[in-house]
């Protein structure tokens, strides 16, 4: 019996043994992995940056109330087309009391004083007749007497500007909120019944309106402080809309801000660009939008895939490896000009003949027998 166990342990190993010498046969006969190749070829590459951002009416107009109140009447809806002096809405006065009250004592101080200037006036005007006072002195008397009238109104006129915010009821009163300029209501902040704050020295008011002329649009968008100062006015843009598919507009580059605002570690320039709308397009206010803008254009030059790049560790300079033999490459350092993210130029290191390594793409290759098998 021990004799068996003996037999059957030396058969199990040798199995063994011959399962092990047909892997390592096996693993062997695998095809080689190589390296394929491509060359350099010369081509025309533009250089291109995208700025974000949204397109915008070149000026929007806050209109706001010259009187505070309550918003008694609003005349338009937002998205409708205006023109200067159009009635936008009406504000109902609420008259603050001690104003009011302080309007109404001026009211009874100017009545007391021409009261007094009127009993002067007429026994003067009756001793002129008599000939007993001079003419100066009651051309004095009389100037007092019409400075009198005179208070009195302009005290009456204050009381009624404060009570109902127009001295004569005129279709100018403060209480007509009108458009001061054509264009488009973009926007009512407000409805009826809100009370709304006079725009003065101290405070901005209240917006009741903005209206803005959507014939004129302009791209505000940022661009990289890296990419900035490729920029120049009247720079040419091709901008597309988010809510328009497979359109772009011409653009023109109108303004590069001096100074940059630094966003998440990075600082962004805000730029603008003056649209050129096509009428058969309704543009709104705020659609969002990219610019596309060419940096630099070259023609002709030598360029090799992107791709094809490597990098040093240490310095990060770029190099390709070219090929000296059968799967045999050499490390070739080169500088690089522009870029539009798949080729690039090469401005010196190798020439059209060379065989370019790619790095990262390998191939089997095929041993007598192998063709057609997967």
């Amino acid at each position: 019996m021990k004799k068996f166990f003996k037999i059957l342990l030396v058969v199990i190993f040798v199995a063994l043994l011959g399962f092990s010498g047909k892997y390592l046969i096996d693993s062997n006969s695998k095809s080689p992995i190589v390296f394929t190749t491509e060359k350099a070829f010369k081509t025309s590459i533009e250089e291109k940056t995208v700025a974000t951002g949204k397109v915008v009416p070149e000026d929007e107009v806050a209109i706001k109330p010259q009187i505070s109140g309550i918003i008694e009447k609003i005349y338009v809806e937002e998205g409708a087309a205006i023109k200067t002096g159009d009635l936008i809405a009406k504000v109902k006065v609420v008259p603050n009391e001690q104003s009011l009250n302080s309007a109404r004592g001026r009211v009874k101080n100017a009545q007391i004083v021409l009261n007094n200037s009127k009993v002067e006036y007429d026994r003067n005007k009756a001793l002129f007749d008599k000939g007993v006072i001079s003419s100066q002195d009651f051309n004095n008397m009389d100037l007092r007497y019409n400075q009198a009238k005179q208070d009195l109104s302009n005290a009456r006129s204050d009381l009624q500007i404060i009570r109902l915010g127009s001295a004569g009821g005129s279709s100018t009163a403060n209480t007509n909120i009108r458009a001061t300029v054509s264009g488009t209501i973009l926007e009512i902040p407000v409805k009826e019944g809100d009370q709304v704050i006079e725009s003065n020295n101290f405070n901005d008011g209240t917006t009741i309106a903005t209206i803005a002329d959507l014939n004129k649009m302009i791209f505000e968008g940022k661009v990289d402080e890296a990419e900035v100062n490729k920029l120049k006015i009247d720079m040419p843009l091709k901008v597309s809309l988010g809510a328009i598919r497979d359109k772009e507009f011409d653009a023109k580059l109108k303004f590069i801000a001096p100074k940059g605002d630094e966003e998440q570690g990075a600082v962004q320039f805000k730029i603008e660009g003056e649209v050129f709308l096509d009428k058969s397009y309704f543009i709104r206010a705020g659609y969002s939008a990219n610019a596309s803008i060419v940096l630099e254009t070259k023609n002709d030059i030598l360029a090799v895939k992107e791709a094809l790049l490597q990098f040093d560790k240490e310095t990060e300079d770029p190099y390709v490896e070219v090929q000296t033999g059968d799967q045999k490459f050499e490390r070739k350092d080169v500088e690089i000009g522009i870029s539009d993210g798949i080729n690039v130029e090469i401005l010196s290191g190798i020439t059209e003949e060379d065989d370019i390594k790619v790095w990262n793409k390998t191939e089997p290759i095929k041993k007598e027998g192998e063709e057609g098998q997967n």
